[in-house]
C-alpha cells in the first residue's frame, strides 16, 4: 500500500477530535500495510498543531497562509490539489464534518478519484482497502471496495473510531502555500454558534439517557438525581423533544447529536435504529428497558429488563450507599 494522507481540521484554536481518529485509524492502516503516514495542516498559524500531529504520523505537512485563518474548504481545496498531484498518496482520509463535506466532493471530482463519503470504518481486507457505511437511514451496514485508482478518498464520521495514543515522533515539513489566487467572493466572517443549555452531552463523559418509558416529565428529575450522583449528564431520545420535556440539544440520535461517552445508562429507551446510531460507538453501554425484545439490548454491554419505574430508585441507592 502506498503512503497515507490524513487531512487534519482545526476550529477555533483546537484540532478537531475526527482528525485523531482519522491519524489512530491511519497509522492501524499504515503498520498493517508496511506504508507510511503523513498529514497535512493548513492555517494561517499551524507549527502547535503539526507538533501534536506528528506523534502519529511519520511525516507532517504544515501550510502557513495568513489568508486561511478560517476553515473555507474552497482554497484548502487549491492547497490540497497539488499536494496530493505531487506525492500521490493511495488514500485520503477526510472529516465528515460541515468542513470535510464541503471539501471532499470537490477535490475528488478535480482529482477523477473514488470517494466514500459518511464512513464509519475502514480497513484492510484482501490487500485491499473497504470501507464500511451505514445505509437506509442506519438499519443496514454495508461493506464498499473502490474502483481502481491510484488514489482513493474517504471522509469519516466524527465519534466512530477509538482515539489511541501516538507513540511517533515524526518529522515536521513546512510547505510554500501553493494558494496563488485571491478569493474574494468568499471569505470567513467569524463562528455564529447555535444556542445552547448549560449541558453539552457530546462532552460528557457519562450520560444518563431517557426515552418513553420515563413515563412522565416528573422522573426526569429522578434520572437527573443518578445523573448528579455518578457525575453525568440527562440526555434523551426524539420522543422526550417532541413531548417539550428537554431541549434538543440534548438529543441522542441521527437527528440529535452523535455521542461517545465512556458510559452510556439507556433508560427506557427503545433503541430505534436513529437513537443506535447516535451512541453505539459508547464505551460502556447498559440498557433498561421492560421489553426483553428492545432494539437497544442488541446493542447493550449490559441489560435490565424490568420497569425503570422499579430500577432508578433501586439504582440511586446502590450509587448513593457506595458512595457514602
Amino acid at each position: 500500500m502506498g503512503e497515507i494522507l490524513v487531512v487534519a481540521e482545526h476550529r477555533k484554536q483546537k484540532l478537531a477530535d475526527v482528525s485523531f481518529e482519522m491519524l489512530a485509524k491511519g497509522r492501524q492502516l499504515a503498520d498493517q500495510s508496511s506504508s507510511e503516514l503523513a498529514a497535512v495542516i493548513i492555517g494561517s498559524s499551524v507549527f502547535d498543531y503539526a507538533t501534536e500531529i506528528s506523534s502519529w504520523a511519520d511525516k507532517v505537512l504544515a501550510v502557513t497562509d495568513e489568508r486561511m485563518e478560517g476553515s473555507l474548504a474552497e482554497p484548502c481545496q487549491k492547497i490540497l490539489s497539488p499536494i496530493i498531484k505531487q506525492r500521490k498518496p493511495q488514500l485520503v482520509l477526510i472529516g465528515h464534518s460541515a468542513f470535510g463535506m464541503d471539501l471532499a466532493p470537490a477535490l475528488a471530482i478535480e482529482l477523477g478519484v473514488p470517494l466514500a463519503t459518511d464512513c464509519t470504518d475502514i480497513f484492510m481486507e484482501s490487500a485491499s482497502v473497504r470501507v464500511r457505511r451505514s445505509i437506509y437511514n442506519g438499519k443496514i451496514d454495508a461493506v464498499f471496495s473502490f474502483a481502481p485508482s491510484e488514489t482513493i478518498m474517504a471522509t469519516l464520521r466524527p465519534t466512530q473510531l477509538p482515539i489511541e495514543k501516538g507513540d511517533r515522533k515524526g518529522t515536521i515539513e513546512e510547505i510554500d502555500s501553493p494558494l496563488t489566487e485571491e478569493i474574494s467572493y468568499k471569505r470567513f466572517e467569524g463562528y455564529i454558534e447555535p444556542e445552547t443549555s448549560e449541558v453539552d452531552i457530546t462532552e460528557s463523559n457519562v450520560l444518563v439517557s431517557i426515552g418513553r418509558g420515563i413515563k412522565n416529565k416528573e422522573n426526569i428529575a429522578i434520572a437527573q438525581q443518578l445523573a448528579d450522583l455518578i457525575g453525568g449528564s440527562v440526555s434523551c431520545s426524539r420522543p422526550i423533544v417532541d413531548y417539550g420535556w428537554l431541549p434538543s440539544d440534548r438529543q441522542v440520535g441521527l437527528s440529535g447529536k452523535v455521542v461517545k461517552p465512556k458510559v452510556y445508562l439507556a433508560l427506557g429507551v427503545s433503541g430505534a435504529f436513529q437513537h443506535i446510531a447516535g451512541m453505539k460507538a459508547s464505551e460502556i453501554i447498559v440498557a433498561v428497558n421492560k421489553d426483553p425484545k428492545a432494539p437497544i439490548f442488541s446493542v447493550a454491554d449490559y441489560g435490565i429488563v424490568d420497569d425503570i419505574a422499579k430500577v432508578l430508585p433501586a439504582l440511586i441507592g446502590e450509587v448513593g450507599q457506595a458512595k457514602g
